[in-house]
């Protein structure tokens, strides 16, 4: 078990008795927050322990046929504290870990932490074959630690959960998705070189590849924001102490840049009104707030250009409208 905290191998000898919550937490949203929000709610005085797992047991246990992931583990990590983790702690899923049964389990990773009570969500499962319920820990807590198991949370009449969330973002319906998260959802990476075209085009962009196993919204072209993650500005200078990072509005293209012929699924960001920003290497963050197209073949670079100068002044228009 690796424990993301500030003392990553501290020993469980030195952890009190504790409320702990179990579950993967992809996208963090506020099904998840809740189950948080109630954990330190029904144990206020006790340290609010979060055991999440690394990678996503699905692609584990099924090799390539896990879901995508809406956040990474730092991202998630850093969401949970926000949610109000006191700790951390991923507990790295393997083969192995997949064959223990409920009781080696609880026996192995949740019994150290001294929990006096677990939560989860309703529809947990654990243990080999997926065989534990919430009705197996509360077997296995009997007389040890209290569970509690909280119903999926509701917007818009819909279940929230993090599929639903990798559903959205597949129809290219990124305020659905931003509905479900509570947030808007974020794609973040290293800004690489790209093919260059854009700024011969007078459309300089920040690219970011599309990791394998990692959600992102449909091919299209979507208005939002982009945010330098290491505390710079758009020339690479350290940002004053204590000052924010800048959201810059941004028009996002995201595909395969199908009249040049490519390949690989990129989001490339054009800052709207900036065209010298220094970003090469820079870790960003792309907030998607609404999609302006599908992504399209055109015939020339006539065209094209017509097409993206009507894609600025449409993101300029629906980021006004969104800051209203």
């Amino acid at each position: 078990m690796v424990g993301c905290s500030a003392a990553v191998d501290r020993g469980e000898e030195h952890v009190s008795e504790s409320v702990v919550v179990i579950g993967n937490f992809d996208g963090v949203h506020p099904g998840h927050r809740k189950v948080l929000a109630e954990a330190r709610a029904a144990e206020p005085g006790l340290p609010l322990i979060v055991v999440t797992f690394w990678p996503h047991p699905a692609s584990v246990v099924r090799p390539d046929g896990g879901p995508k992931l809406l956040t990474n583990l730092d991202d998630r990590v850093a969401l949970l504290r926000e949610a109000g983790a006191d700790d951390v702690r991923v507990i790295e899923f393997t083969r192995e870990l997949s064959q223990l049964s409920p009781a080696e389990f609880v026996d192995r990773f949740l019994i150290p932490l001294r929990p006096a009570r677990i939560v989860v969500g309703e529809n947990f499962r654990f243990g080999h074959k997926a065989s534990g319920s919430v009705a197996t820990l509360a077997e296995l807590g009997e007389g040890r630690f209290a569970v509690t198991a909280l119903p999926l949370v509701h917007v818009r009449d819909e279940e929230t959960c993090s599929s639903a969330v990798r559903a959205a973002l597949t129809d290219g319906d990124v305020e659905r998705a931003a509905a479900m998260l509570g947030r808007p959802f974020r794609f973040s990476g290293i800004v690489c070189h790209g093919d260059h075209r854009g700024r011969e085009l007078g459309f300089p962009t920040a690219n970011l590849p599309v990791p394998h196993g990692y959600a992102c919204p449909a091919d299209g072209v979507y208005a939002g924001w982009v945010t330098r993650l290491d505390g710079r500005d758009g020339h690479g200078n350290p940002l004053p102490g204590g000052a924010a990072a800048p959201a810059w509005p941004a028009a996002i293209s995201v595909g395969t840049n199908p009249t040049f012929d490519g390949a690989d699924q990129r989001v490339e960001s054009f800052v709207l009104d900036r065209t010298d920003l220094e970003l090469y290497d820079a870790p960003i963050a792309v907030d998607f707030v609404a999609r302006i197209r599908g992504q399209v073949r055109f015939d020339g670079i006539e065209a094209l250009i017509e097409q993206m100068d009507a894609d600025v002044a449409e993101t300029r228009r629906v980021l006004a409208d969104a800051a209203r």
